[in-house]
């Protein structure tokens, strides 16, 4: 047999083009359902563990989906807005702890997330560096923010427009990092944190400028007189918040009105989660209390749905590939007849040729699973990334 696995080795080395293509087919069909069903484990794993340390989330009436998504992925998909008169609500109703979300904007394609300070006690996050946000236009960013884009401590950030044509002259706000969060595995690497009042001072609900009474110039005053001061528009509004010009910062309008995506409701226990939850299924009817786990359990139930699909298709392809793989090497016996005569000829048995022929076979086999195996191990390795890049992120 030693004989047979050397003549078979000699083979194949000879055709290294025929077998580094066959050793590629093989592992590719291999690789393909173990490697499925990693990534949907890890998927589930990550979707779960968020949802589960989530107990319940307000927004507006609509999508759940969407909701759960934007809030606990900061997903793309922005669902309608609630007003500060939610967090009242449930602050008044002394069954859980309201944590602000706001998520609207981004930084260099980082999202911005608008919350308080309670977010990181809740989710459990800690500092490596620095401190977290006391005052307007001050950031902590997560650990991937700071090592994909170099930044630290003391460096600034700046906010994306939403367009390049902002009538509404919101200018992107310049925010100092206070602090950087340890790594976490989560999404929250991902994302820059701030005050809810700068979030609001992006969206251009609040901002400051010169003070009027002080301004000069020809033509920067349009009338003053004791009691109002009317400024033109070559007053100039600041894009970065300092100790210099925080004073100069205010809000118009009524502030139980800004808006919102979604409150985080930390109920005291069970009872109080079970009372709040029935206030808002007979009370409210433009606003949804859901519970992320809920969200995503029915999501993950569409996905095995979707992976059975993709399991029959690439139960099919395999086949394919193995009769492919059949058929090219019943056409290289038929092609080595005149190589396997001679054989015959110096002697050799037909069970020696069986056993050559099964060497070969064997070999690539082997290499093929050796391929495969190594890739799998590489994707497990990478699996958490690779799930935040293309199915959470």
């Amino acid at each position: 047999m030693i004989d047979s696995l050397y003549l078979a080795w000699r083979y194949i080395v000879f055709n290294r083009v025929k077998t580094i293509t066959l050793v590629l087919c093989i592992s590719l069909v291999s690789f393909l359902p173990f490697a499925l069903k990693i990534l949907l484990k890890e998927s589930e794993q990550q979707l779960m563990s968020r949802a589960t340390t989530t107990p319940l989330l307000v927004g507006a009436k609509g999508n759940a989906l969407d909701l759960v998504m934007n809030s606990l992925y900061f997903s793309k998909e922005k669902p309608d807005f609630i007003s500060m008169k939610a967090i009242e609500k449930i602050v008044d109703s002394y069954l859980a702890l309201p944590i602000p979300l706001y998520t609207r904007f981004q930084a260099r394609e980082y999202p911005i997330v608008g919350t308080s300070i309670d977010y990181f006690e809740f989710r459990q996050h800690s500092l490596a560096k620095g401190r977290t946000f006391a005052m307007l236009g001050e950031c902590v960013i997560g650990a991937d923010v700071a090592t994909r884009l170099n930044l630290g401590v003391g460096d600034s950030i700046l906010s994306s427009p939403e367009n390049l044509f902002d009538l509404a002259g919101v200018y992107p706000l310049k925010m100092t990092i206070t602090g950087v969060l340890n790594k976490t595995n989560s999404v929250d690497d991902k994302a820059v944190f701030v005050d809810l009042k700068t979030t609001w001072v992006i969206q251009g609900l609040g901002h400051g400028h010169q003070d009027v009474k002080t301004m000069s110039g020809p033509g920067a005053v349009l009338s003053r007189s004791e009691k109002l001061v009317t400024a033109s528009a070559k007053i100039k509004q600041y894009a970065e918040i300092n100790l210099d010009n925080l004073e100069s910062f205010h809000f118009h309008g009524d502030s139980s009105i800004y808006p919102l995506t979604a409150i985080i409701a930390v109920p005291q226990d069970q009872k109080s989660a079970t009372i709040l939850r029935g206030r808002y299924l007979s009370e409210q009817k433009n606003q949804q209390i859901v519970r992320p786990k809920q969200v995503i359990e029915d999501l993950l139930s569409n996905i095995f749905q979707i992976k059975a699909f993709i399991d029959a298709v690439v139960l099919i392809v395999a086949i394919a590939m193995v009769l492919a793989i059949f058929l090219v090497f019943s056409l290289s016996f038929r092609l080595r007849q005149k190589e396997i005569s001679t054989i015959l000829h110096l002697g050799c048995s037909r069970f020696t040729v069986v056993q050559l022929i099964v060497a070969e076979i064997l070999i690539i086999v082997l290499f093929s699973s050796a391929l495969c195996y190594s890739a799998l191990l590489v994707l497990q390795y990478f699996q958490g990334e690779i799930v935040h890049q293309l199915f959470i992120s």
